[in-house]
């Protein structure tokens, strides 16, 4: 146990003296709330073994509900000595006990009342994916000392914000405690989006405006509260494929220390060094069933005691991999689906690692959404004029059957995106060309190099008032793609009020107003249509069905429910898809048989839809298709000028309609 005002000095040893399954443990009485300890782990040195016990370390505890502080980088921190001649083979004596955060005991008492989760359909689910920080921090209209904290995200100004914004999700970058990597921090950087996690039960206490000795548990809890009560759900980002102790000479922090084998995959032929399917250093061992129980009780604690409604798994690909291969009935996935707690939620894969094979998109079981790579990348390569997408286009519109169809899945398997934490902000991508990650110091070497944005032939901020009014043109065309697709739509939190990183597609390591929401520089036009289009998506379901089109009339009668058509008002061919317009399509949506709810218990019918997409870089002239499809139609938004409230604007069949170049037109059936 460990006391004083920074924890740092220990009161007392407490042997553990029982052992029950094979877990060594103790009851210690008048224990209270606040208590910081630690475990120091007795055996063999033995790294080309695979065991690196070495008890001059103090460990944090893996199931810790809280932990003090964040990490005081120091070479106590290594098992082993730096710059002996055998490295990691060697072994540190010195005590690390002032560099090491402590575990806390927690008061897990907590009114919850009335509160419970809100399950809101998959269907019905808009998810806005943001980081706790970085989304308050510049707020002025929160109370300083909120700013930057779970309690700042759960100020009556942040819930107002998001339920005017009209999405029901919001999506936490990680929140477990991580750790800031050493080369980062000793180049005054520090690990900002959080993807390093060593305490998976325990809120991080940077986002605690109260304190670290329990206190932060209670924030996070009144946080997740005010939002159910706003019918806003909360959705974790989770980082269960590798922890923050890196490869074979990173720090022993936790796991390392209590049983290497255990929890890492070690290599076959040399345990001393680590498997990495996550470019993080090692991988967690999914073969182990306490690896796999540490997993398991960690998300149900969130679930059961911190009351979250959901997760997205980061790297979900490492998870499934069980020999080398990815296995997608891997034992993690049977034993969630078999759970009656987190089969109950919304679980979302990021499909994909860095090992071979990784990429799983169209591959997760039933149950689960995938963040849809292929569909942001589709997307924008349309938007941008690229060749050859038109058909891959329809196809992700719809919902990618070619992907999640086949088994049996349904078009909210698909988590659609155009741009997320990892990347341009929407306002950059259509700025830049290439990347500008200068700040993060490695010579903007990291990063992707980004071939799918578009920037209207001019590099980062003008004042060309023809340019600005390009590019906000293809912002409102890929909002209009992403919230009109068919699928669970995410928002990138910022994108909205036109954020911009000045080009940065990698601020995983800036923590400051490179990655900060500037409220102050707020695109309230962009806003206002962004608020029109996410409500819009809601009063109409034939933008949200829960199953797929067919292709032919509904119960045999009238016409189909989707139809594909040229810009001339006829159907589309086979040959069509790849001919001299094959950058201009116009889609019709049949919502007059889709029912949705209604407080009276009346059958509502929607309106339907004709879509006119044209990706040219010049304007088109679209003809309206045969009276069997509508006869009146009017024009309800366009990206050209966006949303057009006056119904003088109404064409019939037959009747042209100029969509100006890189544009897209949306008219509703009026008879």
């Amino acid at each position: 146990m460990f006391g004083g005002h920074d924890g740092n000095k220990e009161l007392e040893r407490i042997r553990l003296t029982e052992v029950t399954d094979l877990v060594w443990h103790v009851y210690v009485p008048g224990i209270m709330p606040g208590q910081r300890y630690g475990y120091r782990v007795y055996g063999p040195y033995e790294p080309d073994k695979g065991l690196r016990f070495n008890p001059a370390k103090v460990l944090l505890d893996p199931y810790a509900k809280a932990i003090d502080r964040t990490v005081a980088w120091d070479d106590t921190l290594l098992a082993y000595q730096v710059g002996h001649p055998e490295a990691d083979l060697s072994k540190d004596e010195r005590d690390n006990a002032k560099a090491i955060p402590k575990s806390v005991v927690v008061d897990e008492n907590f009114d919850w009342g009335e509160d419970r989760l809100l399950k809101i359909p998959l269907h019905e689910t808009v998810i806005y994916e943001l980081h706790v920080k970085g989304f308050t921090k510049l707020h002025p209209e929160i109370p300083g000392p909120l700013r930057g904290t779970y309690a700042g995200f759960g100020h009556p100004v942040t819930i107002n914000y998001l339920r005017d914004l009209g999405v029901t999700s919001v999506e936490l970058m990680p929140v477990h405690h991580f750790v800031a990597d050493r080369h980062l921090v000793e180049r005054g950087l520090t690990n900002y989006w959080g993807y390093n996690s060593i305490g998976y039960f325990a809120p991080d206490v940077r986002y605690s405006s109260s304190g670290g000795l329990g206190q932060q548990v209670t924030e996070f809890k009144n946080m997740v509260k005010a939002l159910h009560s706003a019918g806003l759900e909360v959705i974790l980002d989770v980082v269960y494929n590798h922890t923050a102790e890196g490869n074979h000479l990173g720090p022993t922090l936790s796991f390392r220390g209590i049983d290497n084998p255990l929890y890492y995959r070690l290599a076959a032929d040399n345990p001393r060094y680590y498997v990495d399917y996550t470019g993080c250093g090692n991988t967690l061992n999914m073969r182990s069933p306490r690896a796999l129980q540490l997993i398991m009780d960690s998300l149900r604690y969130w679930v059961l005691q911190m009351h979250v409604d959901g997760f997205r798994f980061d790297l979900a690909s490492a998870l499934a991999r069980e020999l080398h291969e990815v296995d997608r009935l891997g034992a993690f996935f049977d034993i969630i689906h078999q759970d009656p707690v987190l089969s109950q939620v919304k679980l979302i894969a990021e499909p994909w690692d860095l090992g071979e094979g990784g990429y799983q998109v169209g591959n997760f079981p039933p149950q689960w959404s995938e963040w849809n790579g292929k569909y942001r990348d589709t997307v924008r390569d349309y938007w941008r004029g690229a060749e050859a997408t038109l058909a891959e286009f329809a196809t992700r519109f719809t919902g990618s059957s070619d992907l999640y169809k086949s088994n049996r899945r349904s078009p909210v398997a698909s988590l659609n995106f155009i741009t997320a934490h990892d990347g341009f902000t929407l306002h950059d991508l259509v700025s830049y060309n290439d990347k500008h990650n200068e700040a993060n110091l490695e010579d903007n070497k990291d990063g992707t190099d980004d071939n799918r944005s578009w920037n209207c032939g001019v590099e980062g901020p003008t004042d060309d008032p023809e340019i600005n009014q390009l590019r906000q043109r293809q912002k409102r065309n890929f909002l209009i793609t992403l919230f009109l697709s068919q699928g669970v739509p995410m928002l990138l939190a910022g994108d909205e009020l036109g954020r911009t990183q000045q080009g940065n597609n990698n601020a995983y390591c800036q923590d400051n107003e490179i990655s900060w929401l500037n409220w102050d520089k707020v695109d309230k036009e962009l806003l206002s249509f962004t608020q029109r289009l996410i409500h819009f998506r809601r009063e109409h379901p034939v933008f949200r069905r829960r199953r797929w089109f067919v292709g032919r009339a509904i119960r045999g009668k009238g016409v189909s429910d989707i139809g594909w058509f040229k810009p001339d008002g006829e159907e589309m061919s086979e040959e069509d898809w790849t001919s001299g317009f094959a950058k201009c399509l116009g889609v019709y949506l049949n919502g007059q048989e889709i029912p949705s709810p209604d407080p009276m218990g009346n059958r509502v019918v929607d309106q339907s839809f004709y879509i006119l997409f044209n990706a040219h870089h010049e304007a088109v002239n679209f003809t309206l298709p045969t009276r069997q499809w509508g006869n009146t139609w009017k024009v309800v938004l366009d990206s050209a000028v966006g949303w057009v409230d006056s119904d003088e604007k109404t064409l019939r069949s037959g009747q042209s309609l100029r969509v100006e170049a890189r544009s897209v037109t949306v008219l509703q059936r009026v008879d």
